[in-house]
């Protein structure tokens, strides 16, 4: 959810590093109707990428909040303004959700600032769990994990129907190692809590490294993220919607 898409490694005096391509497809293009809470706590017009200044700085790339964003426009024209709350950390286990935690807080600041403006929470977008697949410990708890979570988050921001859409990881590849992925991806399956809404991200295509999507898998995750999020019929009626991207849906 931070935004890998398009990353490159680089040269620069010297050293390796990742920088962003810069390439922003046309299915994630700005729009005035979608605004984006930036770290400086303000809205502004959305553009990839999204996660800028939250939770990485160069290397931050393209990843499925405005695919997303413009999906849930273009089946819905009379949708209204969808404001983008992105809340991602990569990299992070589900023990870092928890509440008390950096990320968790974080979340929960960033989202009751952005309600001080008006509009309502409509939703969560959860794409999740690498970190956890690579040791059993973290595999085994992340379903207890993530459901408290998800109590946690409904009651310190007062919406106890909260819808989560959740994204079940795809397989990496190598040179990356996560012998726990059916672990993890059992786990997110078996979550049995009212209104987290589950599909297969099975299949999405793997960037070199072996864990992260490729541009054109992002705008899918988008698009398979807004076909769940209409499914949820009584939802599409509201005018503002606001989500939040984790390594999330933060």
């Amino acid at each position: 959810m931070s935004g890998r898409g398009g990353i490159r490694k680089k040269f620069v005096g010297g050293n390796v590093t990742e920088v962003w391509d810069g390439f922003v497809p046309e299915e994630c293009k700005p729009n005035r109707k979608i605004i984006r809470f930036n770290a400086a706590q303000k809205w502004e017009e959305a553009h990839e990428p999204l996660n800028y200044g939250i939770d990485c700085l160069v290397s931050c790339g393209l990843g499925p909040g405005m695919a997303f964003a413009n999906e849930i426009l273009k089946k819905d024209t009379s949708f209204g303004v969808i404001g983008l709350v992105p809340c991602a950390r990569g990299g992070t286990g589900m023990y870092r959700w928890n509440r008390g935690s950096y990320a968790y807080d974080d979340l929960i600041k960033r989202a009751k600032f952005a309600l001080k403006d008006g509009g309502t929470i409509r939703g969560l977008l959860w794409y999740h769990g690498e970190g956890d697949i690579r040791k059993i410990n973290g595999s085994s708890s992340y379903k207890n994990k993530f459901e408290k979570f998800v109590n946690d988050l409904r009651i310190d921001l007062n919406s106890l129907n909260l819808p989560i859409l959740m994204a079940v990881l795809p397989y990496p590849k190598k040179p990356f190692e996560g012998p726990y992925i059916e672990v993890v991806r059992a786990a997110q399956w078996g979550i049995n809590i009212s209104n987290v809404i589950k599909f297969d991200a099975k299949g999405l295509e793997i960037g070199s490294d072996g864990i992260h999507l490729t541009t054109p898998a992002q705008i899918q995750l988008g698009h398979m993220f807004a076909h769940a999020f209409l499914s949820l019929n009584k939802f599409t009626a509201f005018s503002f919607f606001k989500f939040f991207p984790s390594n999330i849906f933060s």
